[in-house]
This record gives C-alpha cells, structure tokens and sequence, in this order.
C-alpha cells in the first residue's frame, strides 16, 4: 500500500494533485490506516496512471471522469471529440504563428519606439487571440526562447516586476 506523498512521487505528482483527483471523484483510496491516512494499493496506482495520461493529452477533468466510466464506444467518440479539439487548436496556434512572424520581420507593423503592452494586447484581440490563447502563447514563448521574451516584454515597456511575474506564470506548465 501507497501513501499519498508515495504515490505522488511515484507519478511526479504534488500531493494536491492527488487529493484534487480524489476531491474530483476520480480516484478513492483502497482504505485508511488506523491513523486515517490514505492508503492506495496497486489498483489505484493503475488508475491515476490512466488519470495522468489522460491529463497528459488535456482532457478535462470533467472528461476524464465520464472516460473512466463510459463503455468503450463512448470512450472512443470522447477521444475523437479530444483530437477534433486538437486538430483545432493546432490551426489556430499556426495562424498565430503566422501571424508573429510577420509582425516580428514588420510586414505588419513596422518595429517602432512607440509599441507598447496595450497596442499589442490590441493587435493581438484584432487577430482573433482569446486571453487564454495570449496565455499559452507566452508559455510558448517562454519554453522556447525565455531570453527572446523577457526582451520582447521589456519591447513593450512592461515594467520589470511586471516583466518578471508573466515570466513566473509563463514558465508553469498547465495541468
């Protein structure tokens, strides 16, 4: 039997991953101990290895939930409705792409002294970017080139804390 630090560890997980998962419904322990401390045998560990995958791939928790409990049909229309998503997404964040580098080579605005955060923020709802698209575009941003954005930020005049708070949140992984 696992503890939840050991499970967690075992998964590369934090501990409040693992309650979360269990506040969720998603995973129960086998029993707690006569302390009351969780106790997951290998059954559990299988699960949260299927939970994990299933995040790796970003399926929603919600999703998940229904994927552990739906007969293989539904599984399989919840997986195709994930790669749809994908497919999706992978359009859009090419046209963002796109869209960057024109506007880093200036064929769609020509580099001036006088950007800043809020034009940009502008140019970038005007190209069809969400909040939550600009937010995975940093992290983006930030995985691939961190020094390029902390310059790109400072381009913008973003003030250093600022500068340095973007990159905190950037450089987090969602889960």
């Amino acid at each position: 039997m696992l503890k939840v630090s050991q499970l967690a560890r075992r998964y590369r997980l934090s501990r409040t991953a693992i309650l979360y998962y269990e506040k969720c419904g998603l995973l129960k322990p086998a029993l707690r101990t006569e302390g009351n401390y969780r106790a997951y045998g290998e059954r559990e560990a299988k699960l949260l290895e299927q939970i994990c995958l299933y995040r790796s791939i970003g399926v929603s928790v919600r999703d998940i939930a229904r994927m552990l409990s739906a007969p293989q049909g539904k599984l399989t229309a919840l997986l195709k409705r994930r790669l749809r998503e994908l497919e999706s997404e992978i359009i859009q964040l090419r046209a963002h792409q796109s869209l960057i580098l024109k506007l880093l080579r200036g064929k769609v605005i020509k580099r001036t002294k006088h950007m800043t955060k809020e034009k940009w923020v502008s140019i970038m709802k005007t190209a069809g970017f969400s909040e939550a698209d600009m937010r995975r575009w940093h992290q983006a941003f930030e995985r691939s080139s961190p020094e390029d954005h902390e310059e790109f930020l400072a381009y913008l005049r973003i003030a250093p804390s600022e500068i340095q708070h973007i990159r905190e949140w950037s450089a987090k992984t969602e889960g």
